[in-house]
């Protein structure tokens, strides 16, 4: 499973790289506001900084506007994907990006049947939000493995992005159902590092070096 991080910080992307561990990266209006600065020279940096994918998404509503901004964004670099939200328009603009070899991530995927259309319009990415699904007391990852299943079932080439991972469990629970990407905050990364044991053998390991005559 390949791992994007879900930030539009500069340094949590310099230091994430640095692991060894980044495979893309995802942004969204929210993210790019977060950081305060101006919008296409950030995208910019991003995508020097990351050689895989990284996502950037439309703000446009309609579809004349959403491809206008579209084609702006995939001439900056080969690596951009763009990021369309799951609606009519947004179909229109994933099927005609799609002809132009343009890539593209379907976000807000709340619905097997909604990464279904997705798909079927030509989707390189759905992003399914399973923390936000279980901030309601749904099961988001039951909808990750339903939506894998079914493009098994047909053979769809459009990857899966588990979004909205709240917590390691996620994390697993992506890997064990075969999901293609999780897409995780920085803060999250760390967290996947985290075990008690392994501080105790840590600290365990360092007290009695500090015992050995040097």
């Amino acid at each position: 499973m390949k791992i994007f991080l879900d930030t539009a910080n500069i340094d949590e992307i310099k230091k994430a790289m640095d692991y060894g561990v980044i495979d893309g990266v995802t942004t969204n209006p929210s993210l790019i506001a977060r950081e305060g600065k101006e919008f296409i020279p950030l995208v910019k940096e991003i995508l020097s900084l990351v050689p895989g994918p990284v996502s950037v998404e439309v703000t446009a509503t309609n579809f004349e506007d959403m491809i206008a901004e579209a084609e702006k964004y995939a001439k900056i670099a080969d690596n951009v994907v763009i990021k369309v939200p799951i609606n009519l328009e947004g179909l229109r603009v994933v099927k005609t990006l799609s002809e132009k070899n343009i890539k593209t991530n379907v976000t807000l995927i709340f619905s097997a049947s909604q990464a279904v259309l997705a798909a079927k319009a030509g989707a390189t990415y759905v992003s399914p939000f399973v923390g936000r699904i279980d901030d309601i007391s749904g099961d988001g990852m039951e909808l990750v493995d339903d939506i894998k299943r079914i493009f098994d079932n047909y053979a769809y080439d459009t990857e899966i992005i588990v979004a909205s991972v709240r917590h390691p469990l996620h994390f697993v629970q992506s890997m064990l159902l075969s999901a293609d990407i999780a897409t995780i905050p920085f803060s999250t990364l760390g967290k996947l590092l985290k075990h008690p044991l392994t501080d105790i053998g840590m600290e365990k390991f360092l007290s009695d070096w500090e015992k050995v005559k040097k």
